[in-house]
């Protein structure tokens, strides 16, 4: 059974088990997985050009020109030596691939057409031409990954950089557009375009005259520049992206700020030297300003980013208390929106997975009341984070934090949990009764402790669960009336413990293998 002072190899069997700070943090790390998931679509991919008409298009075609062809035309048009004859044929290839339902990318693929765009990317006299093969390309380039390939296959990614100097803004911001969406098919293409030099280019277009919708083509290329892992960027691309990230993020504009934060998401996403490179350019007191935002796009990502830090080292968790992540997550724990408050929850649960001085420092900030709110009130999902939370909090822990914890109220929303259809979240709540248990027994304080749970319905529960399908959860269970509210076993007692025992150490690692 745990114990405050189990041995190694057992409290490393539960996720947020343990006096290994770093430990229980890598591991959070790994449950957090499927709530990434969960948040994947709220910053985009790629995107996809539909808009009708662009009051930047550069110069028009000569008039009388047709404005409709049928698939060989096009063909036809796109090969012909006639500059105005291709310009026709890529524009309606464009508006083709422009169309808000089923655009024809896999036709237009087919037909052959992507060499010859990306020739016309390099026709510096005709800037036009340019424009509609850049948008054509985005559009193709916004699909799937076998059909951004065929863009980069096709010679792309070279002319768009050469054309992040066009002297004409709408090419230019076309070109930001293409390699965005190709950089944010994966690592492979971001890493290709990373190799042919786009940061420079790109960086060096930000500016304070720059129009709005620009820049945020900009910040967005940017942060998909940032994104994927397996591998990460290199580090010479985050050198030159961490400074530019910070100066966006003093923008008032929403997206900006939100691509910019979305950026600092993806670097923190990982290991410790990741998390430091973004903590060392001073950017955690904007975040938690940003923090602070009405405006959910803005707060979804900074909030992520908080989350992301406070699963490094101990230091960096530090850095983060002090710019004063810990006067707002509190407070998002009682946000109106739920995923909010799961994320909240996430990252305080990172805090509470450190050392005593960290969970001093949550008690300093009031963070048990609204977190007993949560557990009581709260919708399932942020419930589970919440439980998380207190089982960090009650496994590194000194005594008296873990008293402050028990006169919180933490109990009773505990106990009512245990009826919740989560192996994962039952045990875990077993483990941390079992906990308290343990302690107000060395405090001899246990009796009091049995009668409050036995009011709360908590006995109850428990020898229910003696039965729970789930033989962890049964094992479980009976320890705890075994050891702390059983004076003698009785013969049912006794029966229903070798019951347990049956394939016991199977059934216990083939769920840890689950985990």
């Amino acid at each position: 059974m745990p114990t405050l002072d189990a041995p190694e190899d057992r409290r490393r069997k539960f996720k947020y088990c343990g006096k290994d700070a770093s430990l229980r943090r890598q591991q959070r790390m790994a449950v957090s997985l499927e709530l990434r998931k969960a948040k994947k679509d709220e910053q985009t991919l790629k995107r996809r050009n539909i808009t009708s008409f662009c009051l930047d298009t550069p110069e028009k075609p000569a008039k009388g020109v047709a404005v409709s062809l049928n698939l060989g035309e096009l063909i036809k048009g796109v090969n012909s030596s006639d500059p105005v004859l291709c310009f026709q044929a890529t524009q309606t290839a464009r508006k083709m691939l422009s169309q808000e339902k089923n655009p024809p990318l896999k036709l237009v693929i087919e037909a052959g057409l992507i060499p010859r765009m990306v020739e016309f990317l390099k026709s510096s006299l005709y800037p036009c031409l340019q424009f509609e093969a850049a948008w054509a390309l985005t559009n193709i380039a916004s699909g799937t990954s076998e059909q951004t390939r065929a863009v980069v296959e096709g010679g792309a990614i070279q002319p768009l950089i050469e054309l992040l100097s066009s002297s004409n803004v709408a090419v230019c911001e076309q070109a930001v557009w293409a390699l965005g969406n190709i950089a944010g098919d994966g690592p492979e293409f971001r890493d290709s375009v990373i190799s042919n030099n786009a940061i420079p280019h790109l960086l060096a277009l930000i500016s304070p005259t720059l129009p709005i919708t620009f820049l945020r083509n900009i910040t967005w290329t940017l942060s998909n520049l940032c994104r994927n892992k397996n591998p990460y960027p290199c580090d010479s691309a985050v050198k030159q992206l961490l400074p530019a990230l910070l100066h966006l993020l003093q923008h008032q504009d929403s997206e900006i700020l939100s691509d910019a934060c979305w950026a600092l998401s993806y670097l923190t996403d990982g290991c410790n030297k990741r998390i430091g490179q973004v903590v060392d350019t001073g950017v955690l007191p904007r975040l938690v300003v940003l923090m602070t935002s009405s405006e959910l796009n803005v707060l979804t990502p900074s909030l992520r980013t908080v989350g992301n830090i406070v699963t490094g080292t101990d230091e960096q968790t530090q850095v983060a208390i002090d710019a004063g992540v810990l006067n707002v997550l509190p407070q998002l724990l009682q946000h109106n929106k739920p995923s909010i408050q799961k994320e909240a929850a996430w990252a305080l649960s990172n805090v509470a997975a450190g050392p005593c001085h960290h969970i001093q420092q949550l008690l300093a900030y009031d963070v048990l009341p609204p977190l007993v709110a949560v557990l009581k009130n709260g919708e399932f999902k942020v419930q589970k984070e919440a439980v998380w939370m207190v089982a960090n909090f009650a496994t590194g822990a000194t005594m008296d934090q873990l008293i402050q914890l028990v006169h919180s109220g933490v109990l009773e929303p505990l106990v009512n949990l245990l009826t919740a259809p989560d192996v994962k979240i039952v045990l875990i709540i077993l483990d941390v009764i079992s906990c308290i248990l343990q302690a107000a027994e060395k405090l001899s304080e246990k009796e009091s402790l049995c009668l409050l749970i036995e009011e709360l319905g908590g006995i109850d529960r428990i020898e229910a669960l003696q039965l729970h399908e789930n033989r962890q959860i049964g094992r479980a269970a009976l320890n705890i009336i075994e050891k702390h509210f059983g004076e003698e076993e009785d013969e049912s007692l006794t029966l229903l413990s070798q019951v347990l025992d049956q394939d016991y150490e199977f059934i216990d690692c083939e769920c840890l293998a689950k985990k």
